[in-house]
């Protein structure tokens, strides 16, 4: 119970501090990302990569969609299921978004499994904060755990955050599944030690 009281009082104050943050400052983090990610060889090389859409005042990730699918990679976006898992479709540009459950954007594509992640060379995911070992606080549903668990060893995982969100050490509970990497504005891409 300790660490779960942590990983919100963390998670608040995380998203609190991203809240304050000017839109100008959020759009440029996004773009440094964004080219961090395409300049990365993993995911230059990836025929598939499962990618989210941002919402809120997270990373913006809009444009480095557009540009990998500009690129010709296949990408998966996720559409959540009633039960919190997380199913998958195809991004066939902007147009092939519409409001899914809790008004996040979905691609409209048909659904391919909770299991199509599976096949992802590169897999993004959102995060609040990511730890030195790789350790993820997301925002408390468990999805991205589940999403995490069903890709294999050898694929590159990647947490998106800020400056400042990469931190020493974050609580973690039994269930919750680390990242092999992270990428933040001005830090690039960092590969977690023992990872490829």
């Amino acid at each position: 119970m300790h660490d779960i009281a942590r990983k919100t009082r963390l998670r608040a104050e995380l998203l609190e501090k991203r809240a304050m943050m000017p839109p100008d400052a959020r759009s440029a983090a996004g773009r440094a990302m964004r080219d961090a990610l395409l300049s990365a060889p993993e995911v230059e090389m990836a025929g598939t990569i499962a990618a989210y859409v941002s919402i809120g005042t997270e990373p913006d990730t809009r444009s480095l969609l557009f540009a990998l699918w500009k690129r010709g990679a296949y990408v998966l976006l996720p559409k959540l299921l009633p039960d919190g898992d997380l199913d998958w479709a195809s991004y066939e540009g902007p147009d092939s978004l519409a409001p899914g459950s809790r008004g996040c954007l979905e691609p409209t594509e048909p659904a391919r499994g909770p299991g199509a992640v599976a096949s992802a060379d590169v897999v993004l995911t959102p995060a609040v904060a990511v730890d030195r070992t790789g350790m993820r606080l997301g925002r408390g549903g468990g999805s991205y755990d589940r999403v995490l668990a069903r890709v294999g060893p050898a694929i590159l995982t990647v947490g998106l955050v800020y400056d400042g969100e990469l931190v020493r050490e974050l609580p973690a509970e039994s269930h919750d599944q680390r990242v092999r990497s992270v990428v933040t504005p001005t830090g690039g891409l960092l590969r977690f030690a023992g990872e490829v």
